[in-house]
């Protein structure tokens, strides 16, 4: 269920939203040409763009509000970014782009006739007072905007690896085409079974945001009480950890996020992933967990990393 995008217009399906990234890329990007993409990203973005000859970009989201210079925006296409890549809501950060932020965005990529690549995967993961907006259905965008999304975290079917595309008719048929050399098409039974869950009924959205918020609540709430600093995701299950308290006491003095991470599986008992893989800048001193567990595995992991308040 794609909301606020006329849903007879051109639709491709993908072997899961990173195929569909991929296609999108590899469509609309020529050897030698740039893109740009926000830091923190996704991990696959920047192979996207390599493995597609193009030179990635970053653009600067800054923790901890993660807002953006949109100067260094226009800067890119000026540069001769040929698209510019938004994940929104935005894994790892959790953060939803407002409607001015989009429109400020997608009025450049009119002025320089470029494309903005969407990641619209946790677009049913957004946190009150949050809103998702698809800045393909904003005036005068859709021409100009490729929307990749994909069933796996909305209907909890990531191993199936359906996702799909939207566009402009002129650029989903090349993009049918580079899927043609990629995978050829997603496994058919399970496409048919997917069609039940996009025939549900808006009370299943309701209730999954209702699941994720209660559990963003109270995962975060844990976190309040053990004093660990985090921020406070607008949508997603996704956590950043600020860690810079532990690595300003001797027992960590020159560990990277990584050697953190390493020990906190070993003696804490909870795997978290390092914020250094996630920016282009240098960042040592956060690290991402989520919450998307049941409530007995939350409790275990917040009690393990609990252990934590003594090396503080």
């Amino acid at each position: 269920m794609k909301r606020g995008i006329d849903p007879d217009k051109e639709v491709l399906v993908t072997c899961g939203g990173t195929e569909a990234m991929m296609c999108a890329m590899m469509t609309v990007c020529d050897p030698g040409d740039k893109v740009m993409v926000f830091s923190p990203f996704y991990e696959n973005y920047t192979a996207d763009a390599i493995l597609s000859g193009a030179e990635p970009i970053y653009i600067p989201l800054v923790p901890p509000t993660y807002d953006f210079d949109i100067s260094l925006i226009e800067k890119g296409f000026r540069e001769g970014a040929r698209a510019i890549i938004v994940c929104n809501p935005s894994n790892p950060c959790g953060k939803v782009f407002r409607k001015k932020e989009l429109e400020a965005i997608g009025s450049l990529a009119v002025k320089y006739d470029a494309f903005v690549i969407t990641d619209e995967v946790y677009e049913h993961m957004v946190y009150v007072p949050n809103k998702h907006i698809a800045i393909a259905s904003l005036p005068g965008m859709y021409e100009h905007t490729i929307t990749c999304s994909s069933l796996s975290k909305t209907y909890s079917i990531t191993g199936w690896r359906l996702g799909y595309l939207i566009g402009p008719e002129f650029v989903i048929e090349s993009c049918k085409k580079v899927h043609d050399f990629l995978t050829i098409g997603a496994a058919a039974p399970l496409q048919e079974a997917a069609v039940c869950g996009l025939e549900f009924e808006e009370k299943y959205y309701e209730d999954l945001l209702k699941i994720y918020t209660e559990k963003r609540e109270y995962f975060l709430k844990g976190l309040d009480a053990i004093g660990l600093k985090h921020n406070t995701p607008e949508a997603t299950y996704f956590v950043m950890l600020d860690i810079q308290e532990f690595m300003n006491k001797p027992k960590f003095a020159g560990w990277s996020d990584l050697e953190f991470c390493e020990w906190m599986v070993r003696e804490i008992g909870v795997a978290a992933v390092p914020g250094s893989s996630f920016f282009k800048e240098p960042v040592n001193n956060l690290i991402r967990v989520h919450f998307a567990r049941q409530k007995e595995t939350l409790d275990e992991a917040l009690e393990r990393l609990g252990r934590l308040k003594e090396y503080l």
